[in-house]
């Protein structure tokens, strides 16, 4: 039950940053299908390959498993085909990123502690498995990567990374920590979208840019 809920979880996830990633790819610059599709499912699927990879679970989950591939690619379709029609939902596709970002910072940090790891060890991997996509769509695009440079969107992954580790310490397993951990990266995510809350930066910074 325990890995279905996971699975399910690892999914909506995917589907959620294949949205986004494209839905952002779709606005950076002029792109075919091929770019569009791609790009989505980079962001959807290059956070949890890295895992993997740090983990040595090779191969990665995604070739393995023919729905990582097949839920990315439809998510980058929708984008390609109803873009338009999704600007208007703006708001929703911020929650379903939010959304992306809770479900994979818990379910890398879970794989990683499952394999046997590190509590800090298992916190950065649930982290890196949340942001990586994004980060590699970023660089792709030429954009200097969201994660580094706005936002309240790593410090989300890594308390929710945090909460699952402490609980799985405690004992404490099944759908309410995945959830609850879930719920506090995902609230956290939501307060800095609403409030236009962004991450400390040095003092003395130039403002940043729009766009």
């Amino acid at each position: 039950m325990a890995t279905t809920a996971l699975l399910i979880f690892d999914l909506v996830g995917t589907f959620a940053f294949a949205l986004n990633g494209a839905l952002t790819a779709l606005r950076a610059t002029r792109l075919d299908i091929v770019g569009v599709v791609t790009l989505g499912m980079i962001t959807a699927l290059g956070g949890g390959a890295i895992r993997d990879i740090f983990l040595d679970s090779l191969p990665p989950a995604t070739f393995l498993d023919w729905r990582y591939l097949a839920v990315a690619a439809s998510g980058g379709l929708i984008v390609f085909f109803a873009g338009h029609r999704l600007e208007r939902i703006n708001r929703a596709i911020n929650v379903l990123d939010a959304a992306g970002l809770s479900l994979f910072a818990v379910t890398g940090a879970l794989k990683a502690a499952g394999l046997g790891f590190g509590p800090a060890q298992a916190i950065i991997v649930g982290t890196i498995t949340a942001v990586g996509g994004g980060t590699l769509r970023d660089v792709l695009t030429g954009r200097v990567p969201s994660v580094l440079s706005s936002g309240l969107y790593a410090v989300p992954a890594l308390i929710g990374a945090t909460a699952v580790v402490i609980a799985e310490l405690l004992g404490i397993r099944g759908p309410i920590a995945t959830g609850g951990a879930a719920a506090l990266c995902f609230v956290i995510r939501m307060v800095g979208v609403h409030f236009d809350v962004n991450a400390p930066v040095p003092p003395g910074s130039p403002p940043a840019k729009d766009g």
